[in-house]
């Protein structure tokens, strides 16, 4: 078992940043990679971010690419979700995911952060 919880989410306005974060706990943090969701009211929940491989290779969604950039740092049990130039659309609460290294789908989730974004 993994354990999440992010935090880091809040009010901003539009071009501001936020960073958020996540604890992973309960099992080696190398054994996994992680990744983040957004959700909205009414729509599915949609990829933002994920790791691919614990060496440093990542992938975004087209929406957030150029302006999220997903990190992890070891020593913490961390992952980050940094978010520069933030938009009205990218309100939502995100949420942290794991996917055990070598499986197919991702296995555990945090609880969300909201994230809201004014213009």
């Amino acid at each position: 078992q993994v354990q999440l919880v992010e935090s880091g989410g809040g009010l901003v306005q539009a071009g501001a940043s936020l960073r958020l974060s996540c604890v992973a706990s309960g099992r080696s943090f190398n054994s996994v990679l992680l990744g983040w969701f957004r959700q909205t009211p009414g729509k599915e929940r949609e990829f933002v971010a994920r790791e691919i491989r614990r060496t440093g290779s990542t992938f975004y969604a087209d929406s957030v690419k150029g302006r999220f950039t997903i990190s992890r740092d070891n020593a913490k049990n961390t992952v980050y979700l940094q978010m520069n130039s933030l938009k009205p659309e990218d309100t939502a609460v995100y949420y942290c995911a794991a996917i055990t290294v070598g499986h197919g789908a991702w296995e555990y989730w945090g609880q969300g952060t909201q994230v809201t974004v004014s213009s």
